[in-house]
């Protein structure tokens, strides 16, 4: 339980801190990944930083997809 606090007061100070545009995806999944890794056993740090990194790369390919001109049209 103690882990999960931290993970998530660690994601609450992340968005208080950081730009909606550096954070996005982030808190999301840092969220998601804090719990799944506490809920795995003891993990919920580790969670946190890998949903963490998932999620920006998420994000960030989802930004570039809309970005990019499709040819097909």
């Amino acid at each position: 339980m103690k882990t999960l606090l931290i993970a998530a007061t660690a994601a609450a100070g992340l968005l208080a801190a950081g730009g909606a545009a550096e954070a996005k995806g982030c808190i999301k999944g840092a969220i998601v990944g804090g719990v799944a890794g506490h809920y795995a056993g003891k993990h919920g740090l580790a969670g946190a930083a890998a949903g963490c990194a998932i999620g920006r790369h998420q994000a960030n390919k989802r930004d570039r997809d809309r970005a990019a001109p499709t040819a097909n049209r």
